[in-house]
Parts: C-alpha cells; structure tokens; sequence
C-alpha cells in the first residue's frame, strides 16, 4: 500500500502533464504519481511515463470512469487527486495530504473560490456555474463546503473505498461532495491558488451541456439522499395545484350550492390522493435510507479493518 497516491486524469494534456509530475514529485517526493490516461490522441502517456509517473489506462471516455477505476485499483493511506492542465499548484499537497494523515480528515477540498479563481477563470460562464452549483448543494443538504466543483482534493481511505461512483463525466466532483455531506463525513478545506490554464491548452468541459449534467446529478442525488424531502416538494406542489382550480369550484358552490364543474372537481380529487401518495413515498423511502446510513457505518468498520490486515 502506497503512503501517498497522486492520481491526474488525463486527455490530450501533453502541453502540462510533465511539469505537473515533476512539481507533484518534488511537492511529495515520497508519493507514487499516478497518470491515468483515457484515450489521449497526444501523446500525453509517453509524456508521463518520461517524467517518472506510472500511466495506466482508462478505455471507457469520461473523468468519472476514470475516478472509478483509479479508486478500485489503487490502495494508499492518502490520494490526491489533481488535474493535468497545471491549474492546480503543488505547493499546497502537503498541507492538504498532512490533514488526512495526520488529523484523519475524510475529504480535504482544495478550495479555489475563496482565492484567485474568479479573477484567473476568464470563462464567465463557469464562473457563473460554479457559484449556481455550489449556493444550492449548500441550500439543499445544508452544509458549507466552500467550492462543490474543485478538482483538487486529498481522500482518506475509507472515503476512496466506500464511495460508490455513479457518474461517468464532469458531475463526479458533485457527486464526491454530497456524497461526503450526506454521510457524515469528515471535511476540510485548503485554500489554493488557481492560475487558467496556459496558452494552447484547451479545456475539455463544456459549460452548457456539462453543466445540464451537473444540475441533473444534484436532482438525483437530492432524490437520492433526501427522499422525504423531495417527494414532500411534489406533495406541496400538487396540493398548490388541486386548490388554484378547486377553489373556483368552490366558489361556485357557496354562490350558488351547485357543483357546475364536476370534471375539474374529479381531476383535483385524484391530484389530492397523487399528493398524499407522494408524501407516504417519500416517508417510507426515508426510513430505508436511514437504515443504508446505519448499514454504511458498519461498513466503514469493515474497511477500516481491512485496511490493517
């Protein structure tokens, strides 16, 4: 088992990917950099393979699936996990990997929004989206995690290794956070410096059709994680709907002690009884997730042993 794994998903990053192993190697000269290439066109796996990084390969396209596979086959103390465009400076892994392993922190995100993102990004629409994204993950679950979207991170092992991955793209850095959030675990933040990506380097996120992805995951996982809540959002809005066409009715019947209407009077009946199947739905959904929640604790306690085999 590795003390420290750095692991840089790659595509077509052959202008950066060897001055971010050689920083990354000099930043944790202990570490074992990890360059997981998914179908560069480049040259990017020769690039840092030269530079000193064990490359191995993710076939299937998207950062998802190659999160997932760098975390099934990769065991260590300690990932950190960056980019290969040299956006992400080195100077902070230290700090980041010395909160996982010396304080146990679960998840330490390296935050760029507190420092230079905004006045480095020059894509307003990702600008845009990260603070969209990042204002409802903290409205909907209830947290505060200072940069939802960030590709820098430090993972312990038992969040690498119970954290199921779903997402094939761009939304995996969502799903990573609310994944933290709803279970409990142990966050921290370090504030980085973010520097855009240099001259001839092109990024491979697409602000509308990956950002439509992201929103969908944050529906899913709201879903997902807060059944009771989402289904109760439906209920609520049923019932708003029953009673804007049930009160003309109503009024129809206190002028004139007629129902004149019988059609809609059916219909808002049967949107009443959608609503109150919705809020049972979500009830009962509830209850299970709070077994998963109990179900995942002990398996925490199982990795955890595992570890020390």
């Amino acid at each position: 088992m590795d003390r420290i794994a750095v692991l840089v998903p790659c595509y077509n990053e052959a202008k950066t990917i060897e001055k971010v192993v050689r920083d990354f190697r000099k930043a944790l000269p202990e570490a074992v950099i990890y360059v997981y290439d998914n179908n560069s066109a480049d040259g990017t796996a020769d690039i840092a393979r030269n530079a000193g990084a064990v490359v191995r390969h993710e076939y299937r396209q998207g950062k998802g699936n190659v999160i997932r596979r760098m975390f099934r086959e990769i065991d260590a103390d300690c990932y950190l996990i960056t980019d290969g465009d040299d956006t992400y400076p080195a100077e902070f892994a230290r700090e980041m990997c010395d909160k996982v392993l010396e304080k146990q922190v679960d998840m330490v995100v390296g935050d760029r929004l507190s420092s230079t993102y905004f006045s480095e990004n020059k894509r307003p629409f990702h600008n845009f989206g990260n603070s969209l994204v990042r204002s409802a993950i903290n409205r909907l679950f209830r947290s505060e995690i200072k940069d939802i979207m960030t590709g820098y991170r430090a993972f312990s092992y038992q969040f690498v290794k119970s954290f199921p991955v779903l997402s094939t793209g761009f939304e995996i850095e969502t799903e990573m956070s609310i994944h933290a959030i709803d279970k409990n675990m142990f966050l921290d933040s370090v504030v980085i410096d973010y520097r855009d990506r240099p001259e001839g380097s092109e990024s491979k996120l697409n602000t509308y059709s990956d950002g439509a992805r992201v929103l969908r995951t944050i529906a899913r996982l709201y879903r997902n994680y807060k059944p009771f809540q989402f289904f109760s959002l439906i209920a609520l809005a049923l019932l708003i709907i029953a009673a804007i066409f049930f009160l003309p009715v109503a009024a129809d019947y206190v002028r004139t002690g007629l129902v004149a209407r019988f059609p809609t009077l059916i219909v808002c009946g049967f949107v009443v009884i959608a609503a109150i199947l919705a809020f049972f739905a979500g009830l009962i959904l509830q209850t299970i997730r709070q077994k998963d929640r109990q179900d995942f604790e002990m398996r925490l306690i199982e990795i955890e042993t595992e570890k020390h085999r």
